[in-house]
């Protein structure tokens, strides 16, 4: 399979997979004009680097991931310790969005939003900005 082919079974932009390959993810064959070739397997590795990096998780954990899966002889708690950290900085990020979402509405909802030139919001980012 060329990569438009492959591109457009995985919905993966042929970037994205060119990348993959550069950093090691993937290993295309290659004909003798050069172009890639892509085989089911690399195919399959593509969709589960796919749905891996739709769950959030970074090129290196993928690497991880795709070792794993390739480890017949693997633990699965070794997955899942894997998972469990992505898990928790996910967590992490939810706590702080929902930090600044409460932040913000307040500031929001403190501004009267007429024509008046003071704003508790500027105000605010100012003070921040200034400690």
């Amino acid at each position: 399979m060329n990569i438009k082919s492959v591109s457009l079974a995985t919905g993966i932009p042929a970037k994205t997979i060119r990348y993959y390959e550069e950093v090691g993810l993937v290993h295309p064959a290659r004909e003798a004009n050069g172009y890639r070739v892509f085989s089911n397997s690399d195919l399959h590795k593509l969709a589960f680097l796919a749905r891996a990096r739709s769950l959030g998780f970074p090129v290196e954990s993928c690497r991880s991931l795709l070792a794993l899966y390739e480890d017949k002889d693997r633990a699965s708690a070794d997955v899942k310790a894997l998972a469990q950290r992505h898990l928790n900085e996910i967590d992490q990020k939810l706590d702080e969005l929902t930090t600044m979402r409460h932040t913000l509405s307040n500031l929001v909802q403190s501004c009267a939003g007429d024509d008046r030139p003071d704003c508790p919001i500027l105000s605010d980012l100012a003070q921040k900005m200034s400690n």
